[in-house]
């Protein structure tokens, strides 16, 4: 996660520090001082207007160490959806209190209150009803098992029927673990988790798809980053997969500098992982073999082996097109309702 931690006092940079270096494993933090205490590699800035504006959209998370009221000011004109806003978190000016204000579920700003009041010792503050409840909530299972939500007013409807004590139906394609006593096979009211979406088990369903597809790539130097897009998204949508259930994209080592491959992960926020020959040669499988591409990169394929690679299974073969090459795989699905926010 990439994260804006925003201090206006002198005391409020130590507690920006604390939190920036404790999160620093897991996190990409850059630290914004108010310019009268900025220093060392803290990024000055002298109104907050002006700073949120230009910030709001960069970060998944920005942490204000200040009052409540200062942040609700501060991001109030920005808001727009749960679905995109940024986590937004208030923490008291003496690290007392960490507060979760915006995206607690989503943009998974009630996990991260959490533990940043484990680093300050601070009384973490989360309203959400199905958190003070510890009721199932569907945001947070489809966020920590990867699931899409389709219907966002379906989820706000399950919700409400698990906070007034009702029965959930759940119709699952995949293996279940620690499911609650809130689900039962039958309902009025239900989830669907299955790759099919258009099938409604219940008379009001809520279909949650896994984002599991692995994107393999493989192209020729210096090809136009439109071109590439195309022939994904072309190929995805000829296998009836919307772009928004690609969990990552993969490719070789030796196209780290690739800018088609690098800029079309970007645009849709999506992982890029890199691999080397012999981690792609030791992907099991049946796959077509190019001797030119064995002799130029080390591997007989790169699309198709680095689609599979980590033991997701090739949906879709290899597709050439204009010196680019594209395969599609389904990585392993396993829900857990206990399953933690990472």
């Amino acid at each position: 996660m990439k994260a804006a931690i925003i201090s206006v006092t002198k005391n409020g940079v130590a507690i920006s520090e604390k939190i920036a270096v404790s999160l620093r494993n897991e996190h990409q933090c850059v630290q914004y001082v108010f310019e009268q205490y900025a220093g060392g590699n803290t990024v000055p800035f002298a109104r907050l207007s002006d700073l949120i504006p230009e910030i709001f959209d960069r970060y998944e998370a920005i942490v204000f160490i200040c009052a409540c009221g200062i942040t609700v000011r501060a991001v109030a004109p920005l808001i727009s959806s749960k679905l995109t806003d940024p986590a937004v978190i208030a923490i008291d000016e003496q690290g007392k209190f960490a507060v979760s204000l915006l995206s607690g579920h989503i943009g998974r700003a009630n996990a991260l209150t959490l533990k940043i009041a484990g680093i300050l010792k601070a009384t973490p503050v989360i309203t959400t009803a199905t958190d003070i409840g510890k009721n199932f909530s569907p945001d947070s299972f489809a966020l920590a098992n990867k699931l899409h939500i389709c219907e966002t007013d379906m989820a706000k409807a399950v919700a409400a029927a698990v906070l007034n004590g009702e029965k959930i139906g759940i119709r699952s394609d995949y293996p279940v673990k620690n499911m609650p006593d809130c689900f039962s096979e039958k309902g009025d009211i239900g989830i669907s988790i299955s790759g099919d979406f258009s099938d409604s088990p219940f008379r009001k369903t809520l279909h949650l798809v896994p984002k599991n597809i692995a994107v393999g790539i493989g192209c020729k130097r210096g090809i136009a980053a439109d071109m590439l897009e195309d022939l994904i998204l072309g190929y995805l949508g000829k296998n009836n997969i919307p772009i928004w259930r690609v969990a990552l994209v993969n490719t070789i080592d030796l196209k780290k500098d690739e800018a088609a491959i690098c800029r079309f992960a970007e645009k849709y926020k999506l992982p890029l992982r890199f691999l080397s020959a012999e981690e792609l040669m030791s992907v099991e499988g049946n796959f077509s073999s190019s001797e030119f591409v064995l002799k130029t990169t080390g591997a007989d394929n790169v699309c198709e082996r680095s689609a599979c690679y980590g033991g997701a299974e090739l949906l879709a073969p290899k597709y050439a097109g204009n010196g680019m090459t594209i395969a599609i795989a389904g990585l392993p699905v396993h829900i857990d309702f206990e399953q933690e926010i990472l």
